[in-house]
């Protein structure tokens, strides 16, 4: 069994994902003073027992490196993932400095399409890999150099997003795309093919400025798709009339339990509900929603 916790951080994303092997992952940061203690110590108590523990950066725009600094201080990052940059801000703020800090010390793993490294998706003798990929960026490609030169000169960094997959055999594949925007993947999405998704973190929390390529959502199919906690004029959520949604704005924490060819869901909202669910009255967590069967 693994857990994919989606963390309720407001205009912001942040995550973790309690392996089914000796690992722990976190991806991004959006902390402010109201929340910062409450999920550290949730993360601290979760990630106990598990040897390995890493960070994943998906970019550097505020709202997923928001109080790094504290973060850091509090747990210790070791293994920082990022997609090497030189993204530089008018205005720097603590978490920006620490995470320039983290990306040029020998804590840093520069990811791209096609990384390996133990224990991400290397197992052996010691411990399983944690079934984590990286699907994008292609250093190479033109579009992608652009946005890096855009990020060094205080533009945007969200289309040097990396793009991360999940998987547990015979069981969940996950996909987040950090905040890529939709002109930025009309134009890279003959480069990659992306696989059958059961759960989809919508790219730029579910804002329209982050809808996804129709090639890319016919390539993964997704059972659901989790639109983040955009304002309901910026959210995409009638873009995509196929697919199962849930909304975070409503569901708030949503945490994902992940076994043999099943997901099932909890919310902490316990007014919150879907009817596309099957019913199977867990209850490992509190608020069962319901489960997805694969």
């Amino acid at each position: 069994m693994s857990i994919i916790k989606s963390l309720s951080v407001g205009n912001g994303d942040m995550f973790y994902i309690k392996h089914n092997s000796d690992n722990f992952t976190s991806i991004d940061c959006c902390l402010s003073e109201d929340n910062k203690k409450d999920i550290v110590d949730e993360i601290k108590e979760e990630k106990k027992g598990k040897g390995i523990f890493r960070f994943i950066s998906t970019h550097p725009d505020e709202d997923h490196i928001q109080k790094l600094d504290y973060f850091d201080d509090e747990i210790g990052i070791d293994n920082f993932y990022v997609v090497k940059n030189e993204t530089t801000k008018s205005i720097e703020t603590d978490g920006f400095k620490r995470y320039k800090k983290l990306h040029n010390s020998d804590k840093a793993f520069y990811i791209e399409k096609g990384s390996s490294r133990k224990w991400m998706n290397i197992g052996d003798e010691t411990r399983g890999s944690s079934g984590l990929s990286i699907l994008w960026p292609i250093r190479s490609n033109e579009h992608f150099k652009t946005a890096l030169e855009n990020a060094k000169n205080g533009q945007t960094p969200n289309n040097i997003s990396c793009i991360i997959k999940y998987s547990l055999e015979d069981g969940v594949t996950a996909i987040w795309m950090g905040d890529l925007e939709t002109d930025f993947m009309e134009n890279i999405k003959d480069e990659i093919t992306l696989p059958k998704t059961n759960i989809l973190f919508a790219p730029h929390h579910g804002r329209k400025s982050g809808k996804i390529p129709q090639e890319w959502i016919d390539q993964m199919d997704p059972d659901i798709i989790v639109m983040g906690e955009a304002n309901a004029n910026d959210s995409d959520y009638a873009s995509y009339p196929n697919h199962n949604k849930i909304r975070q704005n409503s569901a708030k924490n949503i945490t994902f339990e992940c076994i043999t060819n099943k997901i099932h869901i909890y919310s902490s909202n316990i007014n919150y509900s879907v009817d596309f669910l099957d019913w199977e009255y867990q209850n490992t967590f509190d608020y069962y929603i319901g489960t997805l069967n694969l």
